[in-house]
């Protein structure tokens, strides 16, 4: 099966020869892996520390070093994450958060990051554009089973339960009065 990352050797068995060839691999690669999408800090110290030719050492000296620069901030990074998953797919809070944590980023900045996301753009419109998403491709729920798949569908990305059948019983309001 396919490792999604290398196994990590601890530092006592790791030989270098150069430190200061070390140290400019270490941040070339810190830049170029920047380059192909930002990252946590976590992150890439993971993918840093991947590499044999480098240590926890140097890979926080170079972390800090990208830090300085203003590469690396795990609260801007949090914030244009959950911005673009937003922009990309309507999701609620929920799933938001558990994107956010796969990234290994701490509570306090997760949250920060959901608030502003939100902020910017409230649940309720999110919802709408999950709703209006799925009525395009799937039509208006016609049986109870139809509904039932239709709750479950928001429900599974992300959306409280209040919010979701809030949400129903005005579409569901809609459909009767446009019957009438």
């Amino acid at each position: 099966m396919w490792k999604k990352y290398k196994e990590i050797k601890p530092d006592s068995e790791r030989v270098i020869k150069d430190v200061s060839r070390a140290r400019r691999k270490t941040f070339d690669r810190a830049v170029n892996l920047l380059g192909y999408k930002p990252r946590s800090v976590t992150e890439l110290r993971t993918r840093l520390m991947e590499k044999e030719w480098t240590n926890s050492e140097i890979v926080e000296e170079v972390i800090k070093k990208l830090e300085g620069y203003g590469y690396l901030n795990d609260g801007q990074f949090a914030k244009d994450f959950a911005a673009s998953q937003l922009r990309g797919k309507p999701i609620g809070k929920r799933v938001l958060k558990q994107k956010l944590a796969m990234k290994k980023l701490d509570k306090e900045t997760v949250d920060a990051a959901i608030e502003n996301a939100f902020e910017e753009m409230p649940e309720a419109e999110v919802i709408e554009r999950a709703i209006a998403k799925r009525l395009r491709l799937k039509g208006k729920p016609e049986t109870r089973e139809d509904t039932k798949k239709f709750y479950d569908y928001l429900l599974r990305n992300g959306f409280s339960y209040d919010l979701v059948s809030n949400k129903m019983r005005e579409l569901n309001s809609r459909d009767f009065e446009e019957e009438n």
